[in-house]
């Protein structure tokens, strides 16, 4: 089965309000093996919903409506229906009855304008909804799939669609699930590398199972992919775990989290948890960041387990009385250096006596760059137990917002991969910025 979703309000076509009801759809979708193949916005006109629904049934023979049947005028989902079926809109009076009774049960009097959440398409079942006022409706058509089509209407209220899905479309998509069908999915996380890369690397991986059911998202310093596997469960399971080890094999050490989506954590949590596990702490000196690592590192509850503390050094006065960096390495190096950055993070480790320290020096922009370190330029390192530090050199594209972001991502990186045994910061290389080049 193909389903598409249709949101109906002029508020939607705004910037002030999103369509998060059809993220609930997708997922009772999603879990009943209905494969999704588009979502569409309308805004409140008869004519508009009439037309878009007609071109959704096109390539689908169920279509789910939100929005659109609350008792004001521009509430005409009904009869947008009602027009590209050819059919007629009237009130249920029996359904009338049931919500003046409703209303008087509260103690209030019913306005008359409720009598139009009444209305029915003709030949549609009307699914009662215990959290509202306006029922759902759902509406069989023989025409145009050789299938049928079916469409359900639900009220926009998110609080009442939930319950609708919950009471009426979820058993409906139940009864009707082939040998168990369904889809899993998993999330994988990965870790600073670029978009590119990561699409290069997984070239097995789509050459193997397809890329239909492999997505890419991608966010500052991270991408996200989300692998689907759909079937039965007897067949759909193992063909998941096939994928996801061969997305681990592709990425490497790139990547710090797979599992469910709505299980998954943030990067600076998942760094939190390798110090836990291992029993030790970091503590963190600050330049061009301006303390948002540290404010990273201490957003997860129970990072007290894990973070000592930090210096926000933002002079190079500071950097040396707070830090012990050595007045010649600054007058020699500069603050955005190699030099400096290895001797923030050994002076915040020593200082705050714990296991590895970070320092971070750059050029956030958007002044300040110069020829030899150009805006983006930023220096990062990590001091641990070994004698020789970590240190990477980035050039970060972007505005200020982004490189102060990107600095604090590789910089957790950067930790992270001196917590694994036998990882190095080689998958870093692609953002590195050799002496005299720059290069994102």
């Amino acid at each position: 089965m193909k389903a598409s979703i249709l949101a109906v309000g002029g508020e939607l076509l705004g910037t002030d309000r999103l369509d998060t009801n059809s993220l609930v759809l997708t997922e009772v979708l999603r879990r009943r093996g209905v494969e999704l193949v588009s979502k569409a916005v309308v805004g409140d006109d008869v004519v508009e919903i009439a037309a878009t629904l007609g071109a959704l049934r096109e390539r689908a023979e169920l279509l789910l409506v939100t929005g659109g049947l609350g008792p004001t005028r521009d509430d005409l989902t009904r009869e947008g229906l009602a027009r590209l079926l050819g059919r007629s809109v009237a009130v249920d009076e029996a359904l009338w009855g049931r919500i003046e009774r409703g209303f008087r049960k509260l103690g209030r009097r019913i306005p008359r304008v409720n009598r139009k959440q009444a209305e029915r398409v003709d030949g549609a079942e009307m699914l009662p909804n215990r959290a509202g006022v306006a029922p759902g409706q759902r509406i069989g058509d023989a025409a145009p799939s050789p299938r049928g089509t079916t469409y359900f209407l639900f009220p926009g209220v998110p609080r009442e669609l939930k319950v609708l899905v919950d009471d009426a479309l979820d058993p409906w998509l139940a009864a009707r699930a082939e040998d168990g069908a369904g889809f899993d999915q998993v999330e994988v996380r990965v870790a600073c590398l670029p978009e590119s890369v990561v699409e290069e690397r997984i070239v097995p991986v789509y050459e193997r199972f397809g890329d239909r059911d492999v997505s890419v998202l991608a966010r500052p310093g991270e991408i996200r992919l989300r692998l689907r596997a759909g079937g039965p469960a007897v067949s759909r399971t193992p063909r998941l775990a096939r994928m996801e080890a061969a997305v681990r094999k592709a990425l490497g050490g790139a990547v710090f989290y797979v599992g469910a989506i709505e299980d998954g954590i943030e990067f600076e949590a998942a760094v939190g948890d390798l110090l836990t596990a291992r029993g030790e702490t970091v503590a963190v000196a600050e330049s061009c960041t301006g303390g948002q690592l540290g404010q990273r590192f201490t957003a997860t509850a129970g990072s007290s387990a894990y973070f000592a503390g930090g210096f926000l050094t933002y002079s190079n006065h500071l950097k040396m009385r707070l830090l012990g960096v050595p007045r010649e390495t600054l007058r020699e190096h500069g603050a955005v250096s190699k030099p400096t950055v290895l001797a923030m993070a050994s002076g915040a480790r020593e200082r705050c006596g714990s296991d590895y320290g970070i320092g971070i020096s750059g050029v956030a922009g958007p002044g300040g760059g110069t020829e030899e370190r150009p805006v983006g330029t930023v220096h990062i390192a990590v001091a641990g137990p070994a004698a020789a530090g970590s240190h990477f050199e980035a050039r970060f594209p972007g505005d200020r917002a982004r490189v102060r972001q990107l600095s604090t991502q590789f910089a957790l990186e950067l930790l992270r991969r001196m917590l694994l045994p036998g990882e190095t910061g080689r998958d870093l290389l692609p953002w590195s910025a050799p002496r005299g080049e720059g290069s994102a």
